[in-house]
């Protein structure tokens, strides 16, 4: 019997009218459907008179019945895999059994459709050309903090998922990285009835939270905008700086930037300047224009 497809299906983030009519149609004709949390994905059927069998699969599971999900593909069953909300995958589960079922040599097909990253993004009114999605922040500080601070320098936009239960210190963090006057933009309850989109400096997000103007309530997506080029050459890190002293002593300037860059992922640019602000001495021009 030819092998079944594993459908990668996105269900609405919000507006159940966002399912779109190939999911629909889809949902109702695979054999099964792997869902995050059965009893909210029945919800979403039973608005569309589905009555497809689900299995729960979730982070906690995942690695457990991954087998189960692909003996019925390998027998030709057809397996939808959609999380509670969004695309799977994305900051959701699926990502293990995606893995296994091409390492098997099943079709892994995806069916396109919401994203809040992406919805946020897209009215957020800042950078789209070029942007990084971080997910969710750690919840314990420490990492937090650690995190946001290899971020400081990033020139790209940044897209983080935001819990509740910790918008407020996640913000005040933000603050504290990359500055109060950072253009920023939250997206809440995005599609919902009660959806909200602010566009402020992070200082006056975080004002805003705490006066209630921005209620710490619902889903969130925080859009930052990326590190101004005026200054990306004073976020260089500490072991940055080290390690572009140990191998100026052994290299030319525009050499030890580029082994730097390699190591460390920073722009080269950014370590050829601070290299000269540190005292070396440039280089000749490279072909090109010198350092990229």
């Amino acid at each position: 019997m030819a092998e079944g497809t594993l459908f990668v299906v996105a269900t609405p983030i919000g507006n159940l009218a966002d399912l779109s009519p190939r999911a629909q149609r889809l949902l109702a004709q695979v054999d099964l459907i792997a869902a995050e949390d059965t009893r909210h994905t029945g919800r979403l059927l039973s608005q569309f008179g589905i009555e497809t069998p689900q299995m729960a699969l979730h982070e906690h599971n995942e690695q457990e019945v991954l087998e189960r999900v692909l003996e019925r593909l390998a027998t030709g069953a057809s397996v939808a895999l959609v999380s509670d909300a969004g695309t799977p995958l994305v900051s959701d589960p699926g990502y293990r059994l995606v893995r296994a079922a091409r390492a098997a040599g099943i079709a892994v097909s995806p069916v396109p459709g919401p994203s809040a990253l992406l919805a946020a993004l897209s009215v957020a009114g800042l950078p789209t050309d070029r942007f990084c999605f971080e997910g969710f922040l750690p919840a314990r500080a420490g990492p937090r903090r650690a995190r946001l601070k290899t971020l400081a320098a990033e020139p790209r936009t940044l897209i983080f998922y935001v819990s509740v239960h910790r918008v407020r210190d996640a913000l005040a963090d933000c603050v504290a990285a990359f500055g109060h006057d950072r253009t920023a933009f939250v997206g809440r309850e995005l599609t919902k009835l009660h959806e909200q989109g602010i566009a402020a400096p992070l200082g006056e997000l975080l004002a805003m939270l705490d006066d209630g103007r921005l209620p710490a309530r619902g889903e969130l997506v925080l859009v930052i905008g990326g590190a101004p080029e005026a200054t990306a050459g004073a976020a260089v890190q500490p072991f940055e700086r080290r390690l572009l002293e140990a191998l100026a002593a052994e290299l030319p300037a525009s050499r030890a930037a580029a082994v730097a860059a390699a190591v460390t992922g920073s722009p080269r640019q950014q370590l050829y300047r601070e290299l000269l602000a540190l005292g070396g001495r440039g280089d000749a021009p490279e072909e090109g224009g010198g350092p990229a």
